[in-house]
């Protein structure tokens, strides 16, 4: 097997999360990192978009989950990612890091954020 990754890195999306009013009001700015884990033989060999994980589908499923969906907290939006990625069943394991960079919070930070593993055999 030849194991490789595909990336999507900082994906920007404007979505209404949070548990405080002004959140799921107001909305805010959240970076989406994707880390995928996949066999990258057959597409190797290929050259088929079939054979591998589309970028733009995923892209758009995850967008539509972010913007569309609200959810309380990081934690759950990052699962219902992760269950998306693995509805592919090229992907093997997925790393979600979910950043919040406009958190609400008094002081100076870059960014509150998530990050969750999940494969096949771990949920």
């Amino acid at each position: 097997m030849a194991a490789g990754k595909i990336i999507l890195n900082e994906m920007s999306f404007y979505g209404y999360h949070g548990v405080l009013p002004t959140e799921r009001i107001q909305g805010q700015k959240f970076l989406v990192s994707l880390d995928i884990s996949m066999d990258f033989d057959k597409p190797a060999q290929t050259d088929r978009l079939e054979d591998t994980i589309c970028y733009v589908k995923l892209y758009e499923k995850i967008k539509k989950l972010v913007q569309r969906e609200r959810y309380n907290i990081l934690e759950t939006l990052a699962e219902k990612i992760a269950e998306i990625v693995l509805e592919d069943p090229q992907a093997l394991e997925v790393v979600v890091l979910i950043k919040k960079p406009w958190a609400p919070i008094p002081g100076n930070l870059e960014y509150v954020g998530v990050e969750i593993k999940r494969g096949r055999d771990n949920g």
